[in-house]
């Protein structure tokens, strides 16, 4: 496991060279790394160990007022995107489903959802246009 351990903190060296990440990220990111890795090389990583992964967070208090905290790594973002749940190998569905999400819940911040929702209502997209205006 040592060694997997020193691959993992190679990884996270480079990314907090690249960004500011807390004590906290760094650690499971670390770790989780580390699992992936040895779960990679020796072919471990099956469905029983994912059921066994525990959150980052409480899944309930991971959507905030101005970020949303990824249950897999424990990274803040704004958005959840597809992109960034496909480094754990998972779709949106998917993570909704393992994490115990409904399916129409929105992975973002709630202030950028409001933010959101306020601005549609102004658009008014569901009106018809008006030819010549």
């Amino acid at each position: 496991m040592e060694e997997y351990i020193k691959q993992a903190l190679e990884i996270v060296k480079a990314q907090a060279g690249v960004r500011n990440m807390t004590e906290e990220e760094i650690t499971s990111m670390v770790k989780s790394l580390a699992d992936q890795l040895k779960g990679l090389v020796e072919g471990e990583q099956s469905e029983v160990s994912r059921e066994e992964q525990k959150p980052a967070v409480d899944p309930k208090k991971a959507i905030r007022e101005k970020s949303i905290i990824c249950l897999e790594c424990g990274k803040a973002f704004k958005v959840l995107t597809k992109k960034h749940l496909k480094t754990h190998g998972l779709t949106p569905q998917e993570y909704k489903e393992k994490w115990g999400y409904k399916k129409k819940q929105s992975l973002i911040a709630k202030s950028l959802a409001r933010e959101r929702r306020k601005k549609m209502r102004e658009m008014k997209l569901w009106t018809k246009r008006k030819l010549g205006s």
